[in-house]
């Protein structure tokens, strides 16, 4: 069957909900209790049933999994000049996030701010205050920040094109 990342997505979501809802029959139909004397409620269950859609559908994933990583390995998309596998760009992608977490903490300081800590010794308080100097050009980390959110959005415009047009054939 051929499909593109973007529908093997959307199926291995669905397939997780009917995961879960197996997983839920199971959790309220494997036990149930009974005070002595009393007429227990048996709910029905059959393990056998349940045990079998959950391993079909856990084999169904393993497959989507499969299928979508082996894509992502040897298929390539262009970035600029630049040429890239898919997973590389999803690497790309987490280290540029994860930059564009630290710039931005870092353009929201001031170049000079009062900080305040409080030291508890026995019987006495000591208030020590200390100024936070910026120790950077905040141009160049709002030139930089800029440079990556662009990074950022190019990536996701061309992963966006390859996950909905690329098909790649999965066996399930």
């Amino acid at each position: 069957m051929k499909m593109t990342s973007a529908y093997a997505n959307k199926l291995i979501k669905k397939l997780r909900e009917d995961e879960a809802y197996w997983k839920e029959v199971e959790k309220k139909g494997h036990c149930y209790f009974a005070a002595p004397g009393e007429e227990p409620i048996i709910p029905e269950y059959d393990f056998n049933e349940v045990n079998n859609e959950i391993n079909e559908i856990q084999t169904k994933i393993a497959k989507l999994r499969h299928a979508i990583n082996y894509s992502n390995a040897t298929n390539y998309i262009t970035v600029g000049s630049e040429k890239y596998t898919i997973d590389t760009v999803l690497v790309k992608m987490k280290q540029f996030n994860e930059r564009k977490q630290v710039l931005s903490k870092m353009r929201k300081l001031r170049p000079k701010e009062m900080c305040a800590e409080v030291n508890t010794a026995l019987y006495q308080k000591m208030l020590a205050a200390y100024v936070q100097y910026s120790n950077f050009d905040m141009n160049d980390v709002q030139k930089e920040y800029e440079r990556i959110d662009e990074c950022i959005n190019t990536l996701l415009l061309e992963l966006d094109k390859f996950n909905c047009n690329v098909e790649f054939e999965v066996d399930i």
